[in-house]
């Protein structure tokens, strides 16, 4: 009997989810999936790797909170894929804090640790764990593996990971931790395979979507990235704000008399591309109005983008490489284009053609930068970690 791993990476609201067969050296995808809570009776899709349709069901919402839809998930796979033995769940965690710097199996004693994580990322890890909960409760014996998105960020190193408050707060784990980690790691590695001589050139991953950073690699290690403690911090996103004046904090509660939790929700649900353009989070939505408002959402999101890849160009001395990724990154030629341009003081020559059609390469010649786009695949980078934490535990992969 081969063995696969369940992957789910949970989102605001839908968890999209791998199955993946891990018996031989690299894992293999065997169907996919999103569990979509959006409407008023969630929904569960099921596709082939090719995009062909295997399953479907939908629940009342009280049945999708009482975990039916994981079950649905659970029963699929072992109708469908009986002769895969599910070894483990494994799940993308957005927080690991100063502790986890790997991806490691969620033993009660971890899932307390990663709870107290909350309050850095009150958005994500709420969304991380519940499905730990849920699988657990249906089948408390399978294995289930934590992959933390803060965890490729380990190798930063002061001044890069440092914030300029007192040293006592740095002493209780107040630093900058980076996140997207998944998707930098594996975007990092196709990079590696496609481009091996640019493997320790100093390279800028933009992972732009709903949630946006950037990472500075060199030797294909994280040396800086634009997120901190928590993922509010560095570039515009869909409804965050980024990089914020602390004093418009301290106004919005000293003078328009915001509480905590009122504060929190505008700087995680109203604000970014949502709150300036008053239209939508959608970069889609936005690139297809012909409201002032519309535009001046996307020329605020380019331009803190450039502004940031220069930041991180400082830190490593100098750009070699820029790689596009994420649903903005890999979709909206529009925005690869306009940061491109506000880069070209830097070297950077977008050619339009290459642009267009999202190839793979879209430096021009004389472009003193590569540039690249790169599809992301956290799922499989979910997938390879548990593969290996099998390996090495107590039962491993057979």
């Amino acid at each position: 009997m081969t063995a696969s791993v369940l992957v789910l990476n949970s989102g605001s609201s839908s968890v999209k989810f791998g199955l993946f067969d891990i018996s031989a050296d690299a894992p293999a995808l065997l169907c996919k999936g999103l569990l979509d809570e959006h409407e008023a009776k969630p929904r569960l899709v099921v596709k082939s790797p090719a995009g062909q349709d295997l399953f479907e069901a939908q629940r009342d919402a009280t049945d999708a909170d009482s975990g039916h839809l994981f079950a649905d998930v659970l029963g699929f796979i072992e109708d469908r894929f009986g002769d895969h033995r599910l070894r483990a769940v494994g799940h993308r965690i957005v927080h690991g804090g100063p502790d986890y710097s790997g991806p490691v199996e969620l033993t009660d004693d971890v899932h307390a640790k990663l709870e107290a994580l909350t309050p850095l990322a009150p958005l994500h890890q709420p969304r991380c764990l519940a499905p730990v909960r849920t699988i657990r409760a249906i089948k408390p014996d399978l294995t289930q593996i934590a992959c933390f998105d803060t965890a490729f960020h380990h190798t930063m190193t002061p001044p890069a990971n440092r914030f300029a408050i007192p040293r006592r707060f740095e002493e209780r784990g107040v630093r900058r931790y980076g996140f997207h980690g998944l998707s930098f790691e594996y975007v990092a590695g196709r990079l590696a395979a496609i481009a091996p001589e640019l493997a320790a050139k100093r390279t800028v991953i933009a992972h732009l979507g709903n949630g946006a950073s950037l990472c500075a690699l060199r030797d294909g290690r994280s040396i800086d990235t634009t997120m901190g403690l928590t993922p509010l911090d560095g570039l515009v996103m869909g409804t965050r704000c980024g990089t914020i004046d602390p004093g418009v904090l301290l106004y919005l509660q000293q003078h328009e008399r915001m509480s905590v939790d009122e504060l929190q929700h505008l700087l995680y649900h109203e604000s970014g591309l949502l709150g300036v353009s008053g239209i939508s989070a959608d970069m889609r939505t936005l690139l297809t109005s012909s409201k002032a408002a519309a535009r001046e959402a996307v020329e605020l999101f380019t331009l803190r983008a450039a502004q940031e890849v220069a930041v991180m160009a400082t830190t490593l001395g100098g750009l070699d490489c820029l790689v596009f990724t994420g649903g903005i990154g890999e979709h909206a030629k529009e925005i690869r284009s306009g940061i491109g341009k506000r880069l070209e003081w830097l070297g950077v020559r977008v050619d339009a053609a290459a642009n267009d059609e999202a190839r793979e390469r879209i430096n021009g010649d004389a472009s003193a930068v590569d540039v690249f786009v790169i599809p992301t695949n956290e799922e499989l980078m979910i997938a390879r970690h548990c593969a290996a934490v099998l390996r090495t535990s107590r039962n491993p992969v057979s």
